[in-house]
C-alpha cells in the first residue's frame, strides 16, 4: 500500500503538483492518467523518490520516505520494480544478464540461484529459452516482457510502469496489460501505471486517478468512467469517437460490465 498526502512540487515559478493526495492498494492495478503537462510524470517520480516534494509526505506500508535514513531508503528501493517507457535494457547484455542486474545490485544470490530465478521469471512472462538473446534480436513486445521480468525478479512489493504500451500494436499492448495485471495479482504488489492509453484503462483500470493542472481532478475505476459527468475526465476519455459511441450505449442502458 502506498499513501500520498498533500504533496506540492514546484520548479521555479511552475507549481506542478498542487496538494495531491492518493491511496494505492496492493494487489490492484492503479492508474495515473492525464494530458501532457498535467503533472502525472512528476507525481510518479515523486513517489519513486526521484523528485523530492516541498510539502506533503509519501509512505510505503506506513514507512514515510522523508523520515527514512539513506540505508533504509536503499532497502526500500530494493522492494520496487520499475518498467521504463523505453524499456531501458542494456544493449550489450543478454536477456538473462539484463534480468540479473537488480539481483546483482540488491541481493546476495549465488550465480546458480540467479540463473534459476531468471528461468522462473522468463517462464512467467512467456519467454522461456530467450536467456542468451540480445535486445537487438527480439521484438518490441518481447523487450517489454524482458523489462517486466527484470522488474519482478526481486519479488517487489511495489511495481511502477511508465507508459508500458508505448509503441506497441493493439494486440501486443493488450497482452502486456493483462500480463501486468496477472503479475500484480501473483505477487500481490501495489502497482502504479502511468498511461494515456484508453484501451489499457478500460482493460485493467481497477483504480484510476486523473490529474489536471497539478490537481487530482477525478478518482474512480473503469466501471464508472463512462457514467461520470466530470468535464475533465470526459474531455480526456471521449476525444475518441469510438469511446463516445461506447458512452452513448452505456448511458442508454444505464450500466457497464
Amino acid at each position: 500500500m502506498i499513501e500520498v498526502k498533500n504533496i506540492h512540487k514546484t520548479f521555479g515559478d511552475n507549481h506542478v503538483l498542487r496538494g495531491v493526495s492518493a491511496f494505492f492498494e496492493k494487489g490492484k492495478t492503479n492508474m495515473i492518467i492525464g494530458r501532457s503537462g498535467s503533472g502525472k510524470t512528476v507525481f510518479v517520480k515523486s513517489i519513486l523518490g526521484l523528485i523530492i516534494p516541498e510539502e506533503g509526505e509519501i509512505s510505503f506500508d506506513g514507512r514515510i520516505w522523508s523520515r527514512l535514513s539513506l540505508e533504509e531508503q536503499r532497502n526500500l528501493r530494493s522492494e520496487m520494480g520499475v518498467v521504463f517507457q523505453g524499456n531501458a535494457l542494456f544493449d550489450s547484455m543478454s536477456v538473462a544478464d539484463n534480468i540479473k542486474f537488480p539481483m546483482r545490485m540488491f541481493s546476495k544470490k549465488t550465480d546458480n540461484e540467479m540463473k534459476d530465478r531468471v528461468d522462473e521469471v522468463l517462464e512467467q512472462v512467456g519467454l522461456e529459452g530467450s536467456n542468451d538473446k540480445f535486445p537487438a534480436e527480439i521484438s518490441g513486445g518481447m523487450k517489454k516482457r524482458v523489462a517486466l521480468a527484470r522488474a519482478i525478479v526481486l519479488n517487489p512489493k511495489y511495481l511502477f510502469c511508465d507508459e508500458p504500451n508505448s509503441g506497441l500494436d493493439p494486440r501486443t499492448a493488450s497482452l502486456i496489460d493483462n500480463l501486468i495485471h496477472d503479475l500484480t495479482v501473483t505477487y500481490d504488489t501495489t502497482t502504479i501505471i502511468n498511461t494515456h492509453d484508453m484501451n489499457s484503462i478500460m482493460e485493467v483500470g481497477e483504480k484510476i486517478i486523473l490529474l489536471k493542472d497539478g490537481h487530482k481532478e477525478w478518482e474512480g475505476d473503469k466501471s464508472n468512467v463512462f457514467l461520470s459527468d466530470n468535464e475533465a475526465l470526459n474531455d480526456f476519455v471521449f476525444s475518441s469517437s469510438l469511446f463516445k459511441r461506447v458512452k452513448e450505449i452505456v448511458v442508454k442502458e444505464g450500466r457497464f460490465e
